[in-house]
This record gives structure tokens, sequence and C-alpha cells, in this order.
């Protein structure tokens, strides 16, 4: 697998490594409203945000670190892991960490440009995700961009 540098219109998507990590990154994790629906709670350090960085990189993830264009700024990921080659399927995360740039677009930008490469270029045939119901915002893009339900599970 190689993960390479990618654009859309007003976004740079590059591979996640060290130099991403950052106490923004951090306070992002931290941020209650921010990992409010991810499976992170916060308790984060630089120390761990280095280590799981650096073992994603290892294991050489698809993982992008969001960038805009016009600022280079940093503010959020995206990943496709896993990717099961057998059933030629890999399943989508996303975080837009920066509560500035929320309400923009930038998280639906991402999503297209990621998932048509994974379609068009690592020929996938299926994108899964999971998502909590009570994560309105999402769950609307994620229907306005096609996925559909598939299995519902109550935790």
């Amino acid at each position: 697998m190689k993960n390479i540098d990618l654009e859309s219109d007003r976004l740079i998507f590059r591979r996640l490594s060290r130099e991403h990590i950052s106490d923004d990154y951090v306070d992002w994790i931290n941020d209650t409203k921010v990992n409010m629906y991810l499976e992170t709670r916060g308790n984060y350090t630089i120390d761990l945000l280095k280590l799981y960085i650096e073992q994603q990189y290892k294991n050489e993830i698809y993982f992008w670190a969001i960038h805009l264009k016009d600022s280079n700024k940093h503010i959020g990921n995206i990943k496709i892991d896993p990717i099961d080659l057998k059933t030629s399927s890999g399943e989508y995360g996303i975080l837009m960490g920066d509560k500035k740039n929320w309400g923009k677009g930038y998280a639906k930008e991402s999503s297209i440009r990621i998932i048509n490469y994974c379609f068009n270029e690592l020929k996938l045939s299926k994108i899964t995700l999971g998502v909590v119901e009570d994560n309105l915002r999402a769950v609307f893009l994620y229907k306005k961009m096609g996925f559909t339900i598939d299995d519902v599970k109550n935790v």
C-alpha cells in the first residue's frame, strides 16, 4: 500500500505523520465537543499522540491529515482502515478537530475525495463506517452521500 498526498478544491490531504503532532491536535482529542462521538474520550498527551501516530504510520494505514489549501492549517483527519482485500472493502472514519472550521463543508469535501480515491484508485467495492445515531450532523452527511444503514447495534 502506498499512501499518497491528494487534493480537492479547498483541501490538501497529507499522510498523517510526526509533523502533525501538536498541542492543537491533543486539544481536539481532549475537547468533549470534538470527541463526543469518538471511541477516544480524552486524557491524551503529546506522548500518547506521538505513539499513536507512529503506530499508524508504521502500519502504512491510509490515514490523511486534512489541511486548508490557503493556509496549510491542519483541521482534521480522515482514514480508511482496516482494508479487507478479500472483500475489497474498507472502513471510513473522519475527525474534524478544528471547531472554527465546522459547518463549512470540509467534512463532505474530504469524504467525497477520499472515498472516490478508494473506489477509483484502490479499486475497493465497498466502504463501511460506524456512526452513533445521535450524531445527527454525521448521519445527515452520510445519508446525503449515499450511505445506507446495514446494521444497527446497541452499545
